[in-house]
Parts: C-alpha cells; structure tokens; sequence
C-alpha cells in the first residue's frame, strides 16, 4: 500500500495475472507494505507430487517472514471471516484453485462466488485476492474446462465489481485496472 492511501480506498484489491506473472509476488508485496498484520489464506490442495512439492515451499517461503497461515480449500468465506480484524491484511492465493476445489466437490460455485463477493462490504481490514486469469486462450477442449473457464470469469466479474483496486500483472509488471 503506497503512503497517503486510506486503508477504506483500498480495502480490497484483485490481482489477476497468468501463470508465472508474477501476481503473487505482487500481491504479497503490497500485503507487506500495508505494515498491518499479515495473514496468508491458502486454497491450494495436494492431489499430487507436483502439488505437494508447490505447497510444501509456498509454506516454506513464509517461515519467518511475517505470515500466519490458514489453510482453506473450500470454506473461503468462513475463514476470511474468521481471520478479518482492523489491523491485518488477508492475503488469498489463489481464487481459481478455490473454483477447482469447489467443482471437484460438486459445490456450487456461482452462489459460493455470490457469498464471497456480498461479504466484501463487511471487511474490517484489508483483502487481497489473487487470481489466474484464464479466458485469454482458446476454448478449452472439454465441458469441465469450459465450465472451469466459465466459473472463474464470472467470480473475477463479482470480485472486480466490489474490488477498490484491480491489477493485472504480466512479465512481473502490474497494469492498474481500477483504484
């Protein structure tokens, strides 16, 4: 958070960007510059070696460094509700694992993103999601990936509607969309 922004004007902010953008970098550095309490909100899930590897240095890299993390592959709302305080920055990575965690439990991902996004009013503190954006390609191939397309456009629709800042990051660099 840059000096001379009020912690309303940016309450919550969307960082979109592709894979490898740099979005989470991004992210967490406007989590630290915030100078609130840092709390990270971790959607990923485990399903295989790669995964574990991922998840076991994302957990490894916040050792140290500042960071209470939770865990939450499917109950967001819950534990953004849970951890929100005046004084701390939640930090989710990343909302389209979230969407997958939801479809792979046959949830319903539209009103899920419905709750997300009405609850964002509420927030005492400062709310930083992270997201891949995955409409820029061509038409997935199958019904599931289309829907999985599908669901995470509308739920970035939602969020970037009652987001106060919105950034897209490509190449490590962050294009401002709103704020």
């Amino acid at each position: 958070m840059q000096s001379g922004h009020s912690q309303k004007s940016s309450r919550t902010v969307l960082v979109l960007g592709g894979a490898r953008s740099g979005k989470s970098r991004f992210a967490e550095a406007n989590a630290i510059g915030s100078g609130l309490e840092r709390h990270y909100i971790a959607t990923g899930r485990a399903f295989d070696d790669e995964m574990r590897a991922r998840i076991a240095k994302h957990r490894q890299d916040r050792v140290g460094d500042g960071w209470t993390t939770h865990e939450e592959p499917l109950d967001l709302v819950g534990s953004i509700a849970a951890a929100d305080a005046a004084d701390r920055v939640l930090l989710v990575d990343c909302l389209t694992l979230w969407v997958t965690n939801l479809m792979m439990e046959s949830r319903d991902v539209d009103a899920a993103g419905d709750s997300l996004a009405d609850m964002l009013a509420s927030i005492k503190g400062r709310l930083i999601f992270v997201s891949n954006e995955v409409g820029l390609g061509i038409v997935p191939e199958n019904r599931m990936a289309r829907e999985f397309r599908d669901h995470a456009g509308r739920l970035h629709q939602k969020i970037a509607a009652r987001a106060d800042e919105v950034y897209f990051i490509a190449a490590g660099l962050p294009l401002k969309m709103k704020g």
